[in-house]
């Protein structure tokens, strides 16, 4: 038994959903090593091998028409779900504002509202998206999101190899980002959105944070979470932290079917790769392959 990260390296809810389905109906996937494509290794996605399945997505509407079959087959899983409202210079390639608010609300009707979890993150301090800009967005999307969800989990934007280019070219065009997250202001506002979250009935989160935030009633948060695995699934699951992941991510132990360089959203601060390589990696997408870029397989 293992859980499936459905994925922190790429939108596969968004872009990859014919692929995920097809691999549901195959009962498996391969996982190729970016760095030897020799290296490929089998991913049993048989109901009776995956203990919880954990979706990590901006726009969850294509895998919608999916969901009743995942039911159907007794699949457990949850939505890490990301809605910020930042400048387009920030997040190009998203669906309007009030579409993706919809699309939660719908997600969570069809679901159960512990089974969609909002992330504001990550919160970017700059001339155009100054503190107040930051509570102003993020009560609005707490008052619409209220009774939808009951956590929310934030972070604080960390200069990523890969977002680094991005930044730089943010600041040739005039926009300038902070740097220093210790500041009595920036307290202040996470004071603010602790009370913002409170008054909305969510509790709040942190995630892989460096900044203690402990003192502002802010708890380190786990994405892959054993803990709220058992109180949402009643899943007893072994509490083995992720060694791959960073020293500051709580998270348990699982296997992710992603593949990196293969987004769309094309949003500033990603980690996990840039526009240009996720359009040009999709020209390698098969939707019938095991992998989801090329075409890898095992023999059995």
């Amino acid at each position: 038994m293992m859980i499936i990260c459905a994925s922190r390296r790429t939108d596969i809810p968004a872009f990859f959903p014919t692929w995920f389905m097809n691999r549901i109906e195959a009962g498996y996937c391969t996982v190729v090593n970016p760095f030897n494509s020799k290296q490929i290794s089998y991913v049993s996605l048989l109901p009776g091998d995956v203990d919880v399945i954990v979706f990590w997505t901006k726009n969850a509407a294509p895998i919608f028409k999916s969901l009743q079959k995942l039911d159907s087959r007794g699949y457990r899983y949850y939505f890490q779900y990301t809605v910020n409202d930042y400048p387009v210079s920030f997040e190009p390639n998203l669906p309007v504002l009030p579409q993706r608010i919809e699309d939660f609300k719908q997600l969570s009707a069809k679901l159960e509202y512990e089974k969609v979890i909002w992330r504001y993150d990550p919160i970017i301090i700059s001339n155009l998206t100054p503190y107040e800009y930051h509570l102003s967005k993020f009560a609005k999307i707490a008052e619409e999101l209220r009774g939808f969800t009951k956590r929310v989990v934030i972070s604080i934007v960390d200069e990523y190899r890969k977002a680094t280019y991005n930044f730089r070219k943010l600041q040739k065009q005039g926009i300038c980002l902070g740097t220093n997250y210790t500041l009595p202001e920036f307290g202040e506002m996470i004071k603010k959105m602790v009370a913002i979250a409170c008054n909305n009935d969510m509790e709040i989160f942190s995630c892989a944070e460096r900044i203690d935030l402990k003192g502002f009633n802010v708890l380190p948060n786990k994405c892959v979470d054993d803990k709220y695995i058992k109180k949402v699934f009643n899943l007893d699951i072994e509490k083995q932290k992720d060694k791959y992941q960073r020293p500051e991510c709580g998270c348990i132990k699982s296997k992710d079917i992603g593949f990196y360089d293969t987004c769309l959203h094309g949003c500033c601060y990603c980690y996990a790769g840039s526009y240009f390589a996720g359009s040009n990696n999709h020209k390698k997408h098969k939707p019938e392959s095991p992998s989801l870029l090329g075409y890898y397989d095992v023999n059995l």
